[in-house]
């Protein structure tokens, strides 16, 4: 169980950073043939959140903590699709300002989901045979 954190938690920093720098070409104009190769990387981060919910939920860490991350992993993508319709014109950079934070707060959620992971990760089986 520890690995798959491992492995989810450095995927979300990767595909984040990925992410990012896709992200900042497009606002500048540039690479918006990588578009679909952003959406996804961003669904392929979402995953990666609902992997740390669903490991977090098995290891019976704080529900409310996996609620708030599984909500606002359905937020990122909500909005990244919604975005081309959302303030278009030359404000249209509010919205993009907007997903930006919105993927950087999904970033440090789980960042955050992860290393409380670890601390409440006992697995049913194993709490039993330390009995």
């Amino acid at each position: 169980m520890k690995r798959t954190v491992l492995i989810a938690r450095a995927l979300l920093s990767l595909l984040g950073l990925a992410l990012i720098v896709l992200g900042a070409l497009f606002w500048s104009g540039r690479a918006l043939d990588l578009l679909p190769l952003h959406m996804l990387l961003g669904m392929l981060f979402v995953v990666c959140l609902w992997v740390l919910a669903g490991i977090a939920l098995a290891a019976r860490s704080s529900r409310g903590f996996v609620l708030v991350v599984l909500l606002w992993s359905l937020i990122v993508p909500a909005l990244g699709m919604a975005q081309p319709q959302l303030m278009p014109g030359s404000l249209h950079w509010v919205i993009q300002s907007v997903h930006l934070l919105v993927g950087l707060i999904a970033m440090g959620l789980g960042h955050a989901l992860a290393r409380r992971i670890p601390q409440s990760a006992t697995p049913a089986g194993a709490a039993a045979e330390q009995v």
